[in-house]
């Protein structure tokens, strides 16, 4: 079958003259069965910037895998893929998607896994990217590219939330796998093979783009260490799944411009721009600062279902996701004070984290 994805029709494709304006970078995000596979064909495109596994489709409460992979949830695994339109454009990674990521005349399966959750789609950010998308299934369909129709769903995308940190680099750190060697490899080799031009050899992986915009690495004491280092309270939320008092916490009102780290590792989480007073007394935040640093997971605790919300490198315990926030993402991430600090401004150099700077620059 895949000897019929690259037929003339795909170049034509290719050479559609883009709309986009030219901005720094654009994201767009797709499903196409599981996730390792299609993140690491995006990974050795020409022009991404960075691919991340996640979960798209659903709300904050079932994205993580455990309920994802139920297959009731309405997500589907999906790859986020952030790309500069300078060197790489909408339609070619269309053209990858397509032609090399994925099968896009399978109904809610791919290959060896089956479910909903494996459905092919495309989440578009723009209605450039629903136009250009819904016109290359068309023109697909018309020049009969495939055997069977085309299935691909074409949505909006609502909220993308990154995969557990377990899940990013998967094919690149399990590369003898069986599962690895005969789904994924070969897509891979593919896109060498068939589209040259948008290949590279070296993978840009969501570990480097952490330690590249981190400038640092984010580790975790031994406990000894800790139990120095934090206050009772401290050490009792982050360890222990703690949470302290509403309104009697460090950080609940405060409105200086900064951002907060954990406490443990020091790894950026969240920043005072999307901070806003949710009125439940602890600090509030619509999305993360740095979104790979943010791994979520199923509570069931004290008789309810909640998500849990922790941080990637130190596994430290942060608060809770809840999907009753404001626009633009409609996400409450609430957290506790006692798990993180406070870093004003003005101290973000002198700090090692300059590169936030950026975000408190007047205009």
């Amino acid at each position: 079958m895949f000897r019929m994805l690259f037929s003339p029709l795909a170049t034509m494709v290719a050479g559609v003259v883009s709309t986009h304006s030219p901005r720094t970078e654009q994201v767009a995000v797709f499903s196409g069965g599981c996730f390792w596979g299609v993140q690491a064909v995006f990974q050795h495109v020409v022009g991404v910037t960075n691919a991340i596994s996640g979960y798209a489709g659903g709300d904050a409460t079932t994205a993580h895998y455990d309920r994802v992979s139920e297959g009731n949830t309405g997500h589907a695994e999906s790859v986020r893929v952030t790309f500069d339109p300078s060197q790489v454009s909408y339609e070619q990674l269309l053209q990858v998607f397509f032609n090399v990521a994925h099968d896009p005349t399978q109904l809610n399966y791919q290959g060896p896994d089956h479910g909903p959750q494996y459905r092919s789609a495309i989440w578009f950010t723009s209605a450039e990217q629903q136009t250009e998308a819904k016109t290359y299934i068309a023109q697909l369909t018309k020049a009969k590219a495939f055997p069977r129709p085309i299935v691909t769903e074409v949505s909006a995308l609502g909220t993308f939330y990154p995969a557990e940190s377990y899940h990013q680099d998967y094919a690149t750190t399990h590369p003898y796998q069986q599962y690895i060697l005969f789904n994924d490899t070969p897509k891979v080799s593919r896109l060498k093979r068939q589209l040259p031009a948008l290949y590279r050899d070296k993978p840009v992986l969501v570990s480097e783009s952490k330690k590249e915009s981190a400038m640092r690495e984010y580790t975790k004491p031994a406990d000894p260490e800790l139990k120095k280092k934090l206050t009772a309270m401290q050490y009792q939320v982050t360890q222990h799944e703690g949470t302290e008092p509403a309104f009697h916490n460090e950080y609940w009102s405060n409105h200086e411009p900064g951002i907060y780290v954990d406490i443990v590792s020091g790894e950026p989480l969240f920043s005072s721009v999307d901070k806003y007073d949710s009125g439940t007394g602890w600090p509030s935040f619509t999305k993360p600062l740095v979104p790979e640093n943010i791994t979520t997971k199923t509570d069931r605790q004290f008789g309810m279902v909640r998500t849990e919300v922790r941080s990637a490198h130190a596994n430290s315990h942060l608060g809770h996701l809840f999907d009753d926030g404001p626009r633009p993402t409609g996400l409450r991430y609430c957290m506790n004070s006692a798990s993180m600090r406070f870093i004003p401004a003005a101290s973000l150099e002198a700090e090692g984290y300059g590169q936030y700077s950026k975000l408190f620059e007047k205009p």
